[in-house]
């Protein structure tokens, strides 16, 4: 039974050194710098290590390499064994850090020029907003201002209006009550005529 479970064991931990990719006992500085947290000076860190104290016996012994601490070794932990040999991933599918840095640094700034260009539209809009609206408020006061002169001339041009028709009648009054005047003072001249006229006398010759 304690052979069985042991032979278990065993299996699991080549199974485990078989999914890790970096072997920390026999990897090269480059193999161990495509571990996640692991640069340059890291990993030749544990190359010292490794030549000064021998193998690692775990890859918990990891954490007593100056300059990897539990966080380091939280990320490099499901990529790393002490046994088996190192897989890592081409080197065409890694990017350098400075490409990495590169590409971050251009998205940034991408994202930072949609960002302005997006606020330059909305000032620009807003702008053109705030224009309309003065405009409107400009019409609207002149409009206003109009209004009275508009309604002034309309109102004198009532009263010229009524003026005229006022000046026609009296006019046409004036027309009529001459002749009215005419007609009776040429009545009034017969009739004064008629009266000054001398009595006709019938002379009647008598026979004798």
């Amino acid at each position: 039974m304690k052979k069985m479970l042991l032979a278990l064991i065993t299996f699991l931990s080549f199974s485990l050194s078989a999914l890790a990719g970096v072997n920390i006992n026999t990897a090269t500085q480059a193999e161990l710098e495509s571990l996640d947290g692991i640069g340059p000076v890291k990993a030749q860190a544990i190359i010292d290590y490794r030549k000064k104290n021998g193998n690692f016996k775990s890859v918990d012994d990891l954490e007593k390499v100056d300059g990897v601490g539990p966080a380091t070794l939280q990320n490099v932990r499901k990529n790393v064994s002490v046994s088996g040999s190192t897989t890592v991933v081409k080197s065409t599918d890694i990017k350098p850090a400075k490409e990495i840095k590169a590409e971050k640094q251009k998205m940034e700034a991408k994202t930072k020029d949609i960002g302005n260009e997006k606020a330059a539209t909305s000032v620009k809009t807003a702008n053109n907003k705030e224009v309309k609206v003065t405009t409107a408020k400009k019409e609207m006061k002149e409009e206003k201002l109009a209004k009275p002169a508009k309604e002034a001339k309309v109102e004198v041009a009532k009263k010229t209006e009524k003026k005229s028709a006022d000046d026609k009648k009296a006019e046409k009054k004036s027309v009529t009550d001459k002749k009215k005047a005419d007609k009776k003072a040429a009545a009034e001249a017969k009739k004064t005529a008629k009266s000054e006229k001398p009595p006709t006398t019938d002379k009647k010759v008598k026979a004798n």
